[in-house]
């Protein structure tokens, strides 16, 4: 049960699935190649040709898209419990970058093992299928965002995001969370200026919703900043029929 405890893909995973001990055995192997990255330095390039995924065991990372100009759009924090390049290793080829917020620790997950994995235990690569793809569709509510919310409702949205993604690996609660973000992250995340991102997160401090300051998020009215995000939590799908 320890690893259960210890390890928070695993305790994603068990919040929609009864692992066995076969499962858990499996999910152990393959955090067996454990690393530690630097904050600031990319452990994965865009256009590398890496067959390699990661598991986020501890610290946050951001994953973007350079453009030729060398600005960057930020596609998405990753968070403890997430798993990092799976599409580069059934595409061969990294279409965008990771980078670490602060120092990381990882575990590398070769190809082989992941499909090795999945043939042994049909049920867990399900149940990792849907954390994938549960990563793809906050990907789309994220571009919802920058296209139709205004810039208050956007960030509201994302810090409440946020508080459900850090809850469930037990990180966060609905009162809040820490975050190792700053203000130049929420500006490429969202598509606002840093500036800009100080006036929403001023004006939600003063409409009494949510405080972000010296590292830590605190939501003080989660009802109001569900109502002014317009939040829904169904693409945060906690888990269905197939997975049980």
């Amino acid at each position: 049960m320890a690893f259960i405890e210890t390890s928070p893909l695993t305790r994603k995973l068990s919040a929609f699935v009864a692992l066995s001990q076969v499962e858990l055995d499996v999910l152990k192997q393959l955090h067996r190649r454990r690393r530690s990255f630097v904050a600031g330095r990319d452990m994965v390039y865009q256009g590398e040709a890496r067959q390699a995924a990661y598991i986020l065991s501890a610290g946050w990372v951001c994953s973007y898209k350079l453009q030729p100009d060398g600005t960057r759009q930020i596609v998405d924090f990753q968070v403890p419990g997430d798993f990092l390049g799976v599409r580069s290793v059934l595409l061969r080829t990294s279409d965008h970058s990771f980078e670490p917020i602060g120092d990381i620790e990882a575990a590398e997950v070769l190809a082989e093992d992941l499909l090795e994995a999945f043939a042994r235990t049909p049920r867990l690569a399900t149940a990792i299928l849907w954390a994938v793809s549960r990563d793809e569709a906050m990907v789309v509510e994220h571009l919802v965002g920058i296209g139709r919310r205004g810039a208050d409702a956007r960030m509201a949205h994302f810090l409440l995001e946020l508080a459900s993604r850090l809850t469930l690996v037990g990180l966060g609660t609905r009162e809040g969370y820490d975050c190792p973000l700053t203000q130049y992250h929420l500006a490429d995340a969202l598509g606002l200026s840093a500036v800009h991102v100080n006036r929403v997160l001023r004006q939600l401090r003063e409409r009494g919703l949510a405080t972000f300051r010296d590292g830590r998020v605190t939501l003080h009215d989660y009802p109001g900043l569900v109502e002014l995000a317009g939040f829904d939590p169904a693409y945060l799908d906690h888990g269905g029929p197939l997975l049980r």
